[in-house]
């Protein structure tokens, strides 16, 4: 036999192989990618968290914050942050207010890209309260 028909013949063998391996290797693909896809989900709604936790404690330490100056700030923001954070306000953002600190934190889940999976977030800010001291 020739050396161009005796590789003709042994090609016909393998016909059909490259369909197979990308049906078994296909699934393990789109487990990547969904992964990575919500694990960056993950990512942005703990960034959302801090920023809307540093912001509340921006607005509770001022100098005589009203109560509840922490908590509305954050809630705003979140409001116009979009929904990459999820279930935020149940229970909402709350802050701890003390002489010379002030704590504020905010929960949720990710936003969900895989049905069923959602990771927890919390986030948490502190801050000194802005006072009068004696020189």
């Amino acid at each position: 036999m020739s050396g161009v028909r005796r590789r003709l013949v042994d090609a016909g063998t393998d016909r059909g192989a490259n369909p197979v391996e990308l049906a078994v290797v296909m699934p393990l693909i789109f487990v990547l990618l969904f992964a990575s896809i919500q694990v960056a989900a993950w990512f942005v709604a703990r960034s959302t968290a801090m920023n809307a936790a540093q912001s509340a404690v921006n607005a509770q330490r001022l100098h005589e914050a009203p109560a509840g100056a922490g908590e509305a700030r954050a809630t705003r923001f979140l409001r116009a942050a979009g929904s990459w954070l999820v279930g935020w306000d149940d229970p909402g953002p709350s802050c701890v207010t003390s002489p010379t600190e002030v704590s504020c934190t905010v929960r949720g889940r990710s936003l969900s890209v895989v049905p069923g999976v959602s990771f927890p977030v919390r986030q948490t800010a502190h801050g000194t309260v802005e006072r009068w001291t004696a020189p």
